[in-house]
Order: structure tokens, then sequence, then C-alpha cells
């Protein structure tokens, strides 16, 4: 291979390296880039055939709630363990879900739901929050505690297998 044909090889491999890092860092948002993030619709899909729950965090930019929370989420080393129990998704200003049911009990922001089958799982919420804002997080320690429930929840349910004769 000649050095032209190999300086073109390397640059091309270099272009693309760098354009997946800067996708891989675009879906992060900030909230961790050590976790497996996918686009919310992906997330859905995911869902259905790893068979794990989407837990997504609808956030905006100019959220100053969402700019406190961001930086304890991406520094928790739980929550990084625990994403692998989950199908991560975090969307931002207006890749926010449109359907009324990711707003269970109303538009605030942040919002963290668990997702089963497509349907907001309605009892993994902030148990020490406040009953008006149930998906509503201020700390990593509520969030690690519902994150633990609903992998408790999944390692509860029956198994769906059938005895065949």
């Amino acid at each position: 291979m000649d050095r032209k044909m190999m300086s073109a090889l390397l640059f091309s491999c270099f272009l693309f390296s760098s354009v997946s890092f800067l996708y891989a860092s675009d879906l992060d948002n900030g909230w961790g880039d050590d976790i497996d993030w996918k686009k919310f619709d992906d997330a859905l899909e995911l869902s259905k055939t790893e068979n794990k729950p989407v837990m997504l965090i609808i956030h905006k930019s100019w959220c100053g709630a969402c700019k406190k929370l961001k930086p304890l989420f991406a520094e928790s080393k739980e929550i990084a363990e625990l994403s692998g129990s989950f199908i991560m998704a975090n969307t931002l200003d207006d890749d926010e879900p449109k359907d009324d049911k990711y707003k269970p009990d109303g538009a605030y922001i942040p919002r963290i739901l668990f997702i089963y089958n497509g349907k907001v799982a309605e009892d993994l919420y902030h148990e020490a929050g406040s009953p008006k804002y149930k998906y509503y997080y201020h700390n990593t320690e509520g969030i690690v505690k519902t994150m633990r429930k609903a992998v408790e929840q999944r390692q509860e349910e029956p198994s769906h297998q059938t005895d065949e004769l």
C-alpha cells in the first residue's frame, strides 16, 4: 500500500472514530458517558428485544434543577452499575416524547420514568419526594433506591416459561 493510500485510510479511520465518539457523547447529554445511552425510540424497541425496562430522564437545557442533578447522576458509580439492568435514555428539550402517558402527574422537569412494555410503571417513583411530583428527583439516593426497586420487581416476576409435553 502506498503512502497516499495509507494516509487516506488512517484519516478515514480517524474521522469515523471521531464521528462515532461525538454521536455517543451526544446521547449522554452530560448524564454520564460511562452509561450506554440510546435514543428514546431505539430504547423502546430494544426494551422489547432485550426484555429490559427503559429508564427515561426527561430534562431541559435551561432547567436549573436539571443542571444540578445532571453532574450528581453522572458521577454516581451506583447508578452506572445499575444502568446495566435498563435500557437508558434521556431526552433533551424538543426530544421529549409528546404523548401524555409520559406526563403521569404533570409536565415538570426533570422527570425520571421507568417504562415496561411501552407503559410507564407508575409504581416506580421517588417515594421520599413530593406526592404532587412523584417522578421528580433532586438527589442520586432516591434514583438509586427506585432503580433497585425496579430491578427487584423484575427478579420477582414469574417466569414466562411453559411446560410443554
